[in-house]
């Protein structure tokens, strides 16, 4: 048996009848004031287009916060280069978009180059 998802409480249904200010209370200080203090114009454009019922979504607003009514939809989040495709999810409702992009890649170490020294050519056993 499924465990049905609740954020705070409150199962995905209730989370979507609330209002914007009902629903940042039940958030962290950080994101219900991001909220509380009203939305940029990035920020309006992608929940106008989430709400007009667009699948996918391409923006540039990493620092809005996921609600609830973004759920199923697939958002295109830039990090820096490209848009990282996220399919937004249940658990991820009260994160910000930017936590599902990376910005920065790991770096894999190669050979020693052209003009290295000989002490720089040493690769150890370990």
């Amino acid at each position: 048996m499924a465990k049905e998802f609740e954020f705070r409480g409150k199962s995905l249904e209730e989370l979507r009848s609330m209002d914007l200010t009902e629903f940042a209370d039940l958030l962290d200080s950080r994101r219900k004031r991001s909220l509380l203090r009203g939305l940029t114009e990035p920020q309006k454009k992608l929940l106008e287009k989430v709400r007009d019922g667009e699948e996918y979504v391409k923006t540039q607003a990493r620092d809005m916060v996921v609600l609830p009514e973004m759920v199923g939809v697939t958002i295109g989040i830039h990090n820096g280069k490209d848009y990282v495709d996220v399919e937004i999810e249940p658990e991820m409702i009260g994160q910000y978009l930017g936590e599902f992009a990376k910005t920065r890649k790991s770096v894999d170490h190669s050979a020693p180059g052209l003009g290295a020294t000989r002490t720089s050519k040493h690769v150890p056993l370990k």
